[in-house]
């Protein structure tokens, strides 16, 4: 079989690739991501982090908001930012003949602005925000903590305490070289839980990676914050 070119290569690693999770377990979503419906049954389509799937659902769910249909990408593209943009770009061309409207589920998550200008561009809304702590506690009360100093904060939601090893532990090397963990975590002073919904395991478990970690922890019930706020308006 003839080797492919470079740019050919490049193009194919470069095509969007459908979500294709079935199930809300945290590590199909952070893999597969989350499909959209088979069969469309809402006018409004979000496209989303998989790290937001059962957030968003719940929000659906408690607000009787039947008219919008939900598709994840894989929360791994957290750890390949330069790669958002275009899987969001990709996603709304898929479903844009299909839907009404269509809003994106993600903040500036570490693209440096550049999914704002690509959904600009694209004439669809994403959520305010640099990420999704910020959205969770208030856009505005996360700026205040900001602003009185909190800066060597190390941030976890219900989905990356859940997931701390495959986001945080592994990725940093840690699992391998546990020796550098006060190199990797020098600069933080605390591990700050922002949870989602109220469950003693996971802020224990968010305890136990304070500890892993080395840093002092304090835990903040956030509920969902302005992603609530904004699903809230979009249904409208």
């Amino acid at each position: 079989m003839a080797r492919k070119g470079r740019a050919a290569r490049l193009t194919e690693r470069a095509a969007f690739r459908p979500p294709t999770g079935r199930t809300l377990e945290e590590n199909s979503l952070t893999e597969q991501g989350l499909a959209a419906p088979e069969k469309k049954t809402g006018r409004i389509l979000l496209i989303a982090c998989g790290a937001l799937a059962r957030e968003i659902l719940d929000i659906k769910e408690t607000n009787g908001l039947d008219h919008i249909d939900l598709t994840c990408l894989p929360a791994k593209l957290h750890l390949y930012p330069e790669q958002i943009t275009d899987a969001i770009e990709g996603a709304v061309a898929k479903h844009s003949a299909v839907y009404d409207k269509i809003y994106v589920v993600y903040a500036d998550c570490g693209t440096g602005g550049a999914l704002e200008r690509k959904c600009a561009e694209l004439g669809v809304e994403m959520v305010a925000g640099p990420h999704c702590y910020s959205f969770f506690e208030g856009n505005d009360t996360f700026a205040k903590h900001a602003d009185e100093g909190e800066i060597t904060a190390f941030y976890l939601t219900d989905f990356l305490v859940k997931q701390f090893d495959a986001f945080v532990w592994r990725p940093m090397g840690l699992d391998k070289n546990p020796e550098l963990r006060d190199m990797v975590f020098g600069n933080y002073t605390k591990l700050v839980y922002q949870s989602q919904v109220s469950d003693p395991r996971l802020v224990e478990k968010a305890r136990e990676c304070a500890d892993r970690m080395g840093l002092a922890f304090e835990h903040r019930h956030t509920g969902y914050g302005d992603l609530e706020t904004a699903i809230s308006r979009w249904a409208k």
